[in-house]
C-alpha cells in the first residue's frame, strides 16, 4: 500500500485497518466511543496548528483530523449505517442549501446573505431532523435547543449564553458579571466552610466557571484562548523553576512550597522583564 493525494487511498488505508483478519490489533477493536476523544483531540491539534500559525503542521493536523472522520466512516459503514461518501453529500447538500444566496437562482443570489434567512433555514433542518428521530413537529422549538450537547464544556457555556442574550436574558454590562462572580466566589466558600460534600462543590465550582465563561464572553475574550495562554504560561514558569533546581542539583519534589513560591515569583519577573 503506497500513499496517494486521492481520498479513495485513505479510505482504502482505512478499511485495511479494520479488516477483522488481517487489520491492526488496535484499529479492531476501536469503537465510535473510544475513538471520539481522539477526535475531539485532534481538532483542537488544528486549532492549535492555526493559532500559531505553523501552516506545515496545519497540515499534518488537518491529515490527522481527516483520519478520524474516515475512521468514524468506515466503522459506520461495517454496521450498515452509512458510509464516506454518505458523510460527503450530506455536508455538500447542507451547504448549498444555506447559501442560496451563492448557489441558488438569480433571485436568491441578488438578495445576498442574510442573518434572517440562515437562521431560516437552519431552523428547517432542526425540525427536520427531530422528525427523523422520531421526534414532535408541533412541539415549540427553544431558544437553547441548537446548541449542541457534544460542544467542549467552555465553548457550551458561551453558546448558551449566546443564545439566551438573543431573547434579552443577558446582564447588562462587565462590572454586573465580575459582582456575579464574587457572588459565586463566595457560594464555593460557604460550601467548603459548611463542610459539604463534594458533589454540593462541584456544583458551585460549575456554577462559578459558568460565571467566568460568562465574563470573557461580555470583554469580548475567548474563555478557551485565555485559558490556553494561561497553561502555556505556567508551564513555561514551572519549567523555569525546574530549571533552576537542576542548576542546584536538586528536583521539585526535594523543595517545600515557600521555596518554589520563591523561584515562581523570579520567573515571573524574568519573563516580564
Amino acid at each position: 500500500m503506497k500513499p496517494g493525494r486521492n481520498i479513495e487511498r485513505l479510505i482504502k488505508i482505512m478499511a485495511a485497518l479494520r479488516d477483522p483478519e488481517t487489520g491492526c490489533a488496535w484499529d479492531k477493536e476501536q469503537t465510535f466511543a473510544t475513538i471520539a476523544p481522539y477526535t475531539i483531540e485532534e481538532a483542537h491539534e488544528v486549532a492549535d496548528a492555526a493559532a500559531r500559525d505553523d501552516m506545515g503542521d496545519l497540515c499534518d493536523e488537518l491529515g490527522d483530523l481527516l483520519l478520524q472522520v474516515v475512521f468514524h466512516a468506515r466503522m459506520a459503514e461495517e454496521v450498515g449505517a452509512f458510509s464516506f461518501p454518505d458523510v460527503v453529500e450530506a455536508i455538500t447538500t447542507k451547504m448549498i442549501r444555506r447559501h442560496p444566496h451563492v448557489f441558488g437562482d438569480e433571485d436568491a443570489r441578488a438578495s445576498g446573505a442574510a442573518k434572517g434567512m440562515w437562521e431560516r433555514i437552519k431552523a428547517e433542518e432542526k425540525r427536520e431532523r427531530a422528525l427523523r428521530r422520531g421526534g414532535d413537529e408541533e412541539r415549540p422549538s427553544g431558544v437553547l435547543d441548537d446548541v449542541g450537547n457534544g460542544l467542549p464544556p467552555l465553548l457550551r457555556a458561551v453558546k448558551l449564553q449566546e443564545k439566551a442574550s438573543t431573547v434579552g436574558f443577558d446582564w447588562d454590562d462587565p462590572l454586573t458579571v465580575l459582582a456575579k462572580l464574587r457572588e459565586e466566589i463566595r457560594e464555593v466558600e460557604d460550601e467548603l466552610e459548611a463542610g459539604a460534600g463534594p458533589d454540593r462543590v462541584a456544583d458551585e465550582i460549575g456554577d462559578l466557571l459558568f460565571a467566568v465563561a460568562n465574563l470573557a464572553r461580555h470583554l469580548a475574550i475567548d474563555p478557551a484562548q485565555a485559558l490556553t495562554g494561561a497553561n502555556a504560561k505556567f508551564t513555561r514558569r514551572f519549567a523555569a523553576i525546574e530549571k533552576e533546581l537542576r542548576a542546584q542539583g536538586r528536583k521539585p519534589i526535594e523543595v517545600d512550597l515557600a521555596e518554589m513560591e520563591t523561584l515562581w515569583q523570579a520567573s515571573k519577573v524574568a519573563e516580564n522583564g
